[in-house]
């Protein structure tokens, strides 16, 4: 559930509440990560609806970082998160909606199905709608 006045989303890991908060420096991080020069590119990656289970641990990851938690990503892939990838790709979601203002989606869609598509506004400069479905 996101609490949208301070932009975080709660999560259960391993057993223990957490917050996940792309704050500036998580986002930064998420640039370099994802070999983007900025905000937008940044937005326009994540527009696509794709995201790999790599791309998962590591929103997942910063999010956790930028929530105050002190954590490495090869620590993040071996946690626990209360109610599995379905969970996560969802907390993800919820995570880049309120980072981005993108339309609700599921990151990734653990069934390889067709999820909803993480769009940005059409107002977003740069923004990408793909098609429902679109691969």
């Amino acid at each position: 559930m996101a609490n949208r006045r301070r932009g975080e989303i709660a999560a259960v890991v391993d057993g223990e509440p957490a917050v996940l908060c792309l704050t500036l420096g998580a986002l930064a991080e998420l640039e370099t990560a994802f070999g983007v020069g900025d905000l937008v590119a940044l937005a326009e990656r994540f527009a696509t609806g794709r995201l790999s289970a790599l791309d998962l641990m590591r929103v997942f990851a910063a999010g956790l970082r930028g929530g105050g938690r002190a954590i490495t990503d090869d620590e993040v892939s071996r946690l626990r998160v209360d109610g599995g990838l379905t969970a996560i790709a969802a907390q993800v979601a919820d995570l880049l909606e309120l980072t981005f203002g993108t339309a609700s989606a599921d990151a990734g869609d653990p069934s390889g199905g067709e999820g909803r598509a993480t769009a940005l506004p059409s107002g977003v400069p740069g923004a990408a709608s793909p098609s429902p479905g679109t691969r």
